[in-house]
């Protein structure tokens, strides 16, 4: 893929997934997860995860940025307001806390740009599409564990009726 499109492709798919968290939608949110998984195996295809001339600050830096991806997804996610209607169907929306907890997000994995670059890291479009897939993968996780919460022990499934 051409190098100017890719950011391009990662902002909108960002700026998307944001969009429909402040919409009132089923807390089921399976779709999200295959979009994730695309991202994640997109970014590991295109390269730029690893920078072999940097081996080892580079996978101290993929660690450390595994990790923030799947925390900021977590604390994302539990600023979600999630809650069950009289049919039994979990529903979520984001919340202003989603929202400041998105701009955190973002300004950590910049952050983590600037420490990867000063280390002499070579900053590539894989890398970036492997973080937001792995911490919007993690929100909808989440999410959807605490609407099927709603419904006792968390381990049950609920439908969404449509």
């Amino acid at each position: 893929m051409n190098s100017a499109v890719t950011p391009l492709l990662i902002v909108l798919v960002l700026a998307y997934a944001i969009y429909r968290q402040f919409k009132t939608r089923p807390a089921d949110r399976s779709a999200v997860l295959y979009i994730s998984l695309a991202l994640i195996v997109f970014g590991l295809v295109s390269g730029g995860v690893l920078d072999s001339d940097h081996l080892g600050p580079s996978v101290f830096m993929l660690a450390i940025e595994v990790v923030t991806a799947v925390g900021l997804g977590v604390l994302r996610a539990m600023t979600v307001r999630i809650w069950a209607d009289a049919k039994g169907v979990a529903w979520s929306k984001g919340t202003g806390w989603t929202l400041l907890a998105w701009l955190a997000s973002i300004a950590v994995r910049v952050a983590e740009q600037f420490a990867g670059s000063a280390m002499g890291l070579t900053v590539a479009a894989g890398g970036i599409m492997v973080f937001v897939g792995l911490t919007l993968a993690t929100q909808s996780l989440v999410v959807s564990s605490r609407g099927r919460a709603l419904f006792g022990s968390g381990t049950g499934s609920y439908t969404v009726e449509r």
